[in-house]
Parts: C-alpha cells; structure tokens; sequence
C-alpha cells in the first residue's frame, strides 16, 4: 500500500499515533452493494502487519477463504501466508465450520459462546505485554446473522463480548457490515446499537451524483477519540472521496482534483 496516497483515511482512523493507534477502539466498517468498503480492511491489515511491529491479526472470515485475502494483500506487498506462519495472522475460516442447528434452541447461541472462547483462549495465551497489539477482525458481521437463522440479539451479544477484550486487554476489534441491507426498523435498530458500540465509524457510500470514471465513492469517519494534544478527546468528522486501483487507493478531498 502506498501510504503517500493514504494519509487522509490514516489521519481520519487516528493511526499516526504510531503509539497508540486503535489499541482498545471498536471500528465498524460500513458499506453496501454498490460500493465495498474491503479495500478499508485490506489496508488495515496491511497497516497492522507491518516488518518490525508486535502486532498480531485474529481474523474470522465469514465472508472469503484464506486464498482471497492472500492473493489481495500480496498485490499490497503483505505476504499473508509466511504471517500466518509467524503467527501474527491468526485466520479462522468460518465457512469450513458447521454452522448451528435451525431447529434447536442453544445451538446458535452455544456455537457463538464456543467461537468466542477460542477467540479468548488466543488473546490469553499472548504475553501481558503484547495483548494490547492484537486486533480481531470480522468480516463479516452479515454473514454471522446469517450462520445463526437471523438472530441479531445473539449477535450483538457475541460483539459485546468481543467488546470486553477491548476494555480488559486493551485488544482492538474491526467488523465489516453491509448497511443497505438494514431496511426494517428491527433491524435498523440492530444497525445503530452497532454504531454505538464503536469508537471509529467508516462509512463507505458511492456519490450523491452517481458513478465517476476517476471516483469510486465517498467515505466518512466518525472517530470519537480523536486527541486535540493537550490530553483532551473530541470528535473528528472528515469526508472524502476515494479511487480503488489494483495496489493503492487514493483519497482525496472534493474539488481537489480536477
């Protein structure tokens, strides 16, 4: 990833703080159909994995095999294959789990309590010391919903969970969702109960105006710990608009191209 073309989503995320970045910050991703926010969790992970850094990924693919990510982030100059063998790439491949039973009761909430303890079991298992550089990421949380019948009350609970490894680890933890698929009001609430959870909001929409040949849509940040240097938080809101190309993507302000 050329990060010359990065620094405003870097900015807007808070990773300059090369000391701090998002250690204990919950970040919700949202796209949708028209326009994929993966490109944010490719960036991520390439940010994350750096040569030299103690940070280690733990990764629950809903959505894509190993191979997918693999080929991706090697086109970005991060060999995910010799990470995961270092160990700081974790990769659980959902899609070769057996998902719960639809006709019985605790099946679904049993197999997110069980996903969750290997989750807790890993982060336990790091050195003291290096339990605040991990970052479970989930992509994505759609596809939980799906593996157990529709029940977005379970998956809340399952992300509160994963919530607490923030808190008590000083752990960071990243879902990708699809926002446009949240047309009812029931699940329009479970759509804002998952913005509230977050510390970060990244939202990835295409244009008011439609499709652009040199724009492939629009992102706002919502980061409510963003340091003003005296020690005080505040809320940082940028918007931008960003180009995806096969190893880079660009963001850049409207009106500063022409």
């Amino acid at each position: 990833m050329d990060y010359r073309n990065s620094n405003l989503l870097d900015e807007a995320l808070g990773l300059e703080d090369e000391e701090c970045g998002l250690r204990g910050k919950v970040i919700a991703i949202q796209d949708c159909v028209e326009t994929s926010g993966a490109f944010v969790f490719h960036q991520l992970i390439k940010r994350l994995l750096v040569p030299n850094s103690s940070n280690a990924v733990v990764f629950l693919a809903f959505s894509r095999p190993f191979s997918h990510y693999d080929r991706i982030l090697r086109k970005l100059g991060c060999n995910l294959a010799a990470q995961r063998d270092d160990g700081r790439f974790l990769f659980f491949d959902m899609l070769r789990l057996q998902y719960p039973d639809k006709n019985e009761d605790k099946s679904s909430e049993d197999w997110l309590v069980a996903v969750f303890r290997k989750i807790l079991q890993i982060v336990r298992a790091f050195p003291q010391n290096n339990k605040n550089y991990i970052t479970i990421m989930i992509d994505d949380i759609s596809l939980i919903e799906v593996a157990v019948h529709g029940s977005s009350g379970l998956v809340l609970d399952f992300l509160h969970y994963c919530q607490t490894l923030t808190s008590e680890f000083g752990c960071s933890l990243v879902t990708l969702n699809h926002a446009d698929i949240y047309s009812s009001v029931e699940n329009c609430a479970f759509l804002l109960q998952m913005e509230y959870l977050a510390d970060v909001l990244v939202k990835i929409e295409p244009l008011v105006t439609g499709l652009a040949a040199d724009v492939h849509g629009q992102l706002t940040v919502l980061n409510r710990g963003v340091s003003d240097g005296k020690g005080n938080l505040k809320t940082k809101t940028p918007n931008f608009r960003f180009k995806v190309k096969e190893n880079v993507v660009e963001y850049f302000y409207p009106g500063s191209r022409t």
